[in-house]
């Protein structure tokens, strides 16, 4: 994991060079403190896919060259064979396999999210991003927590929102949940 999060810090600093702007800019346009962003551009913090999807779309990027490092090629049709999704451990919980890395100008993201438990007692991580998003339950049982309100998923059920609400999940049972993720 830690490899990959310099990978993904070494991106943005090469973005914000290539766009040439300075790291308050970046920060202010994404709405973070310049101390965070910085943090984000050292690789010694982890960057949550919200954040990476705000710094994506407001640079007009694809949010997959961000977190894979590959550019999209295909504009007719791209297939992903099971397991072979270009995939990123964004924390030692979270799995993301992007399933339509390789399609240029997507208006959707679509991943395959691999979650495992997490200790009892530990708090859900909450973030935001512009859009909305998609969440279909493949395999195992989910808390979702959308602006507040908190709901149990489990495989077969799917949830639809508002990505602007503060939003967060975590697996259920001590067992891994695995989750088609849509951000749109």
């Amino acid at each position: 994991m830690d490899e990959q999060i310099k990978q993904i810090a070494e991106r943005l600093r090469g973005l914000r060079d290539a766009l040439e702007l300075s790291p308050e800019e970046v920060a202010k346009a994404c709405q973070l403190s310049t101390e965070e962003y910085l943090q984000m551009e050292s690789g010694t913090v982890d960057i949550s896919v919200s954040v990476l999807h705000q710094i994506a779309q407001t640079y007009g990027v694809e949010l997959t060259t961000l977190m894979f490092g590959d550019e999209p090629k295909m504009s007719s049709y791209f297939v992903t064979r099971k397991n072979k999704g270009v995939a990123v451990e964004r924390v030692k919980a979270y799995k993301y396999q992007s399933l339509a890395a390789g399609f240029a100008h997507r208006k959707g993201n679509p991943f395959l999210v691999t979650v495992h438990p997490k200790p009892e007692g530990t708090p859900i991580y909450r973030n935001t991003h512009p859009g909305q998003e998609f969440n279909y339950v493949l395999q195992g049982r989910m808390l979702i927590e959308v602006n507040g309100k908190q709901l149990i998923l489990e495989e077969g059920d799917s949830i639809y929102f508002d990505s602007e609400q503060p939003h967060g999940m975590m697996a259920l049972d001590g067992e891994k949940v695995c989750f088609l993720a849509i951000i749109l």
